[in-house]
């Protein structure tokens, strides 16, 4: 992927993380409850710097092979824009996330509740990153 821009990556992972925040604190009452824990019983401290690090390690790794992909797709004939990065996104987020996702939730006894609040968190994130890099190109 040696052509690839690595700038939107950047800015898609991002963006991603910050919409991960948003999503989480409108859902935060609703995933406490999923996950069968109180507000009291999160420790965010210092520790939680790392899981912070790790959250945005993870979606620039998405970001970073969701664009090798459109590269791909768009060296194969397919223009790359924002509807087809959208659309690439989805299909990887319905393909890939969300099939691990029912199968390890429910194999854990995980609440319905909790793979839909992480699920559509996962497609929001798939969502943004397919769009930013389908309309800032990646090459």
């Amino acid at each position: 992927m040696g052509s690839l821009n690595y700038l939107p990556v950047l800015v898609a992972a991002t963006v991603s993380f910050v919409f991960g925040g948003i999503w989480y604190n409108v859902f935060s009452k609703q995933w406490l409850e999923a996950v069968g824990r109180s507000p009291d019983s999160l420790h965010m401290g210092k520790s939680s710097i790392g899981l912070y690090l790790l959250a945005f390690g993870a979606q620039l790794v998405m970001a970073w092979i969701l664009a090798g992909v459109l590269l791909h797709l768009s060296k194969g004939g397919i223009p790359l824009s924002v509807r087809s990065g959208i659309f690439s996104a989805i299909l990887m987020w319905f393909g890939f996330v969300m099939t691990t996702m029912v199968v390890n939730y429910n194999f854990h006894g995980a609440r319905q509740s909790l793979t839909l609040i992480d699920g559509g968190h996962w497609l929001g994130v798939l969502v943004l990153q397919g769009a930013i890099l389908g309309y800032w190109g990646v090459r």
